[in-house]
């Protein structure tokens, strides 16, 4: 078994979603870690608060400096992760297919680096 990131993208412009919308897809993505859990795919998944809560810390000598804010600006941040585990990269985009339709946005699905005996 490999470890895979499913990384939710969250457009950083245009509105949230409205009150129920946001109900059905929170409704949709409990459902999706549940298939997870039961097929021994789940491994760790969480929200994250928007890019105005970031710090990035850069090492500069013996120091090390705190920015506010995130590492980069752009149209789109990581709103969320979920780590998984899956028997090859066809399984994991079958889960990240999945996430992108429980979530309503793009998944990027990415391995890590040194495959895990799971």
């Amino acid at each position: 078994m490999t470890y895979y990131l499913l990384s939710v993208i969250q457009p950083s412009e245009g509105q949230p979603p409205a009150a129920e919308e946001l109900a059905r897809i929170v409704g949709s993505l409990d459902r999706f870690h549940e298939e997870l859990r039961e097929a021994g795919a789940w491994v760790f998944a969480g929200g994250l608060h928007g890019p105005e809560s970031a710090a990035v810390l850069r090492p500069r000598g013996e120091d090390v400096v705190v920015t506010e804010g995130p590492f980069t600006a752009g149209k789109e941040y990581l709103g969320g992760l979920c780590v998984i585990k899956a028997s090859d990269h066809d399984e994991a985009l079958e889960w990240g297919r999945k996430a992108s339709r429980a979530s309503t946005l793009p998944i990027e699905v990415r391995p890590f680096l040194h495959p895990t005996d799971a």
